[in-house]
Formats: C-alpha cells, sequence, structure tokens
C-alpha cells in the first residue's frame, strides 16, 4: 500500500469534501481516503498494483475539482 497527498482547488463545503471523497473511494485499489477542506487536500491510501497518482487525480478532476 501507498499513500498521497493530492492538492485539491474549489472546495468549498462538506458536500465538496463528500463528492471528491466518493470520486475516491469509488477508484479501483483506493483502501481509504481522508479529504480535508481546511488542508485543501485529500490524503489516500492505494494499492499501487491496482491504480496510480495519475488516476487519482482524474477521478477528483472528473469529480469537477482541480489538482494542481
Amino acid at each position: 500500500m501507498a499513500t498521497a497527498t493530492i492538492p485539491v482547488k474549489g472546495m468549498t463545503c462538506s458536500g465538496c469534501v463528500n463528492a471528491v471523497t466518493k470520486a475516491l473511494t469509488n477508484t479501483d485499489g483506493v483502501q481509504a481516503a481522508n479529504v480535508d477542506l481546511q488542508a485543501q487536500s485529500a490524503t489516500v491510501t492505494y494499492d499501487e498494483s491496482r491504480t496510480s497518482v495519475a488516476k487519482l487525480k482524474e477521478a477528483i478532476e472528473d469529480a469537477g475539482y482541480d489538482t494542481e
């Protein structure tokens, strides 16, 4: 298992946190996702053989948020 902290721009409320958390946890290989509104970031524990940071960022972007 690996852990990555990804910046998430554009979150303004708990609904945003829920949307990002759902997008990440629905990604194959993700064991856990902790999304922090104050820090504007997501810390994700994932299986490196099943997903990558690029795919995690893509899931966040598909949910409507920026990762840069």
